[in-house]
């Protein structure tokens, strides 16, 4: 039986978690699915990309635990056929809807939107983290990774079955006014301006790079007050601009001449797969087993230590040189991951119901003809 009725959720279409919701639910809808998304709020900077077909239920706040406390009574209500949890971030939205509706809540996918392992987490968090994940268990039927080694690593934390089904591409560049980058030797980063994504140690590793040099990020966030503030303090207003989110990034990424991500930690980062998919090396942290998948040859990009500041320094100032060949474009991967994420719910659907029907008896007329027909069988001759 398929899953004729998914739901999911978000707070806000705003992240990358969001964003690549955002283009499964094309997806999904495309094959003639019924979509139910439950948002915060009608609002994020990726709210333009979910498809017209698919239904809105909106709370009016962005609060977790109103959504989350919520949640239960909308899916008793609307009784999808499953649930989709679209990152790590959510995944306790989908516990309390399994503690609160027990048997009469159906399946739940989960997707790992992170490492298992973040650099950011003190041992003590790091051990707790664990703790959590092996309890995702408990109340998710099957989890989706993006790559082999995330697919690996979140199998052995948390015991469950991992599909491995990475994210649909995103757009390429279509040029236009989106193209910002200034002209010359320019560092692009792209992502939120937050504290996992470290961008003052790019702004840092500028100082250590010849004056010609210069940064462009491309993103918002709660850290610009402070990475403006940093930039003050170094001198470098002339050398680094934050012109804020643009609608199409991979413009910018094909003119830039390298792109860099300082990240402490990510789950799968797309924006290495979206330079690499323009033609643009790339200057990584090891900031999750992924990053190895993606950048899979020297030829690509450096990956450097997250705390090894001489590295990146490095790493940029090899890509920087005007003689360094720039590598062949790389197809991003998932341009069937809509239909491999539907075969997937469909799979678990009808698992569930044959238990459903097993438990209850009804196994059908058929199968109960041939329950007694094997009976008979085995009875002895008179």
């Amino acid at each position: 039986m398929p899953a004729d009725h998914i739901l999911t959720y978000a707070l806000a279409m705003r992240g990358g978690v969001e964003a690549a919701l955002a283009r499964m639910l094309q997806g999904w809808t495309r094959q003639g699915r019924r979509v139910t998304l439950v948002l915060g709020e009608e609002s994020g900077r990726f709210q333009h990309g979910v498809p017209s077909g698919v239904e809105i239920v909106t709370l009016g706040h962005q609060r977790y635990t109103g959504l989350c406390t919520t949640l239960p009574a909308m899916i008793d209500r609307m009784r999808p056929d499953i649930i989709f949890c679209p990152g790590n971030h959510y995944t306790s939205m989908a516990a309390w809807a399994r503690l609160r509706l027990a048997g009469a809540c159906p399946p739940i996918v989960g997707k790992m939107s992170n490492a298992v392992d973040r650099g950011d987490h003190h041992p003590i968090v790091a051990w707790g983290q664990r703790q959590w994940l092996a309890r995702h268990r408990l109340f998710l039927d099957s989890l989706v990774a993006m790559t082999p080694a995330t697919a690996r690593a979140a199998r052995e934390a948390t015991g469950l079955s991992v599909a491995v089904i990475p994210n649909p591409p995103s757009a390429l560049p279509a040029g236009g006014p989106d193209t910002i980058l200034p002209p010359g030797r320019r560092i692009l980063g792209v992502g939120r301006l937050e504290p996992q994504k470290r961008w003052d140690r790019l702004i840092t590793a500028l100082t250590h790079l010849p004056e010609d040099v210069g940064l462009t990020i491309l993103g918002e966030g709660s850290l610009r007050p402070a990475l403006t503030a940093q930039i003050a303090v170094l001198g470098l207003e002339h050398r680094v601009s934050l012109p804020g989110h643009v609608a199409n990034p991979s413009a910018a990424m094909a003119a830039a001449p390298v792109l860099a991500l300082p990240s402490d930690y990510e789950g799968v980062p797309g924006v290495l797969r979206e330079a690499l998919a323009v033609g643009t090396p790339v200057v990584t942290t090891d900031s999750s087993p992924a990053v190895h998948e993606i950048v899979t040859d020297p030829s690509l990009g450096t990956i450097v230590p997250r705390e090894d500041l001489g590295a990146l320094v490095a790493g940029l100032r090899h890509w920087l040189n005007p003689v360094a060949p720039r590598p062949d474009p790389v197809p991003e991967p998932g341009q069937d991951s809509a239909e491999r994420y539907l075969a997937l719910f469909d799979s678990i659907v009808t698992a569930r119901q044959r238990r459903d029907a097993l438990a209850s008896g009804d196994v059908g007329f058929g199968a109960r003809a041939v329950a007694v027909a094997r009976r008979l069988a085995l009875r002895p001759a008179l």
